[in-house]
Parts: structure tokens; C-alpha cells; sequence
């Protein structure tokens, strides 16, 4: 079985300094390696207002962990993170199934495009410049009126 992405967002509680953020980062990263997982991408997006308040915070750090790896290795980080008294909320989601989807759809769009091209007797695929869509033509769009002073 092939490693499934996932999309790990966390709020940290506004609280925290640097190295309380990097202990976090490292814990999930210990997680994942141990697990034979892999930590993609890391972004830490700052210090931001809640929705609501959730206890007696009203705004917390958010932090996005992009990850590959085994099912096993998120009920592990979910048992971690719902514990720690770093992080107000956190969530996992798997994205690997969406890229899919938009993959499949994407293929589908461009075949049935190429359906309609060949219908019409045009080659399956645009000419560099073709498929440019018409903005604006100048001849038969009124010009603007002068604003009042």
C-alpha cells in the first residue's frame, strides 16, 4: 500500500514562545519518522483570531504539517495532540483522495473537450494562441462617460 498525504493543521495557544512551537514541530515530526512516515512541507501561519472562542482563548497560532504516511501514524498523532496542553485544536485530513478526484476530472474535461474539437473538425488539441477568450472588443463597446466634477 502506497503512502496516503495528509493535511495536518494545529492551533497552538497564543502563549507560546519559539521553542514551545519547535517542540511541537518536533513531536510531530518524531511521530512521523517513527511510524515511517514523512513530513513534506511545514508552515507556520501566525498568530490569528479564532471563529470562536474556545475556552478562554480568542485567538491562537495556527501551524499546517503536510505529511505522507500510514493511517497508523494519524490515529498516533491524534492521541497525541488531543492530550497536549500546547495545542487548543488540531485536525487531519486526507488530501491524497482530492487530488485524485481533480486528476480524474481534469482528465475527463480535456477529453470531452477533445470530443467537441474533432465534432467540429478542429485538431483534439488548441493552437498555442487559440483558446485565448475574447475580452473586450473596442468597436462595438460603448465608450465610458465622462465623470462629473
Amino acid at each position: 500500500m502506497s503512502a496516503r498525504q495528509y493535511e495536518l493543521i494545529y492551533i497552538a495557544v497564543p502563549e507560546s514562545s519559539e521553542q514551545e512551537l519547535a517542540d511541537l514541530h518536533a513531536l510531530v515530526e518524531g511521530i512521523v519518522t517513527r511510524l515511517d512516515g514523512a513530513l513534506v512541507r511545514s508552515e507556520q501561519w501566525g498568530r490569528r483570531k479564532l471563529a470562536y472562542e474556545i475556552g478562554p482563548y480568542k485567538e491562537g497560532i495556527y501551524v499546517l504539517e503536510v505529511l505522507s504516511g500510514p493511517p497508523t501514524m494519524v490515529r498516533e498523532l491524534n492521541r497525541r495532540l488531543k492530550v497536549s496542553d500546547r495545542v487548543i485544536r488540531h485536525i487531519v485530513v486526507r488530501v491524497d483522495e482530492v487530488e485524485a478526484v481533480a486528476a480524474r476530472r481534469k482528465s475527463a474535461r480535456q477529453q470531452e473537450s477533445a470530443r467537441r474539437r474533432a465534432a467540429r473538425g478542429l485538431p483534439p488539441l488548441p493552437e498555442p494562441g487559440e483558446d485565448t477568450p475574447a475580452t473586450t472588443n473596442p468597436e462595438t463597446e460603448a465608450p465610458e462617460a465622462p465623470a462629473e466634477a
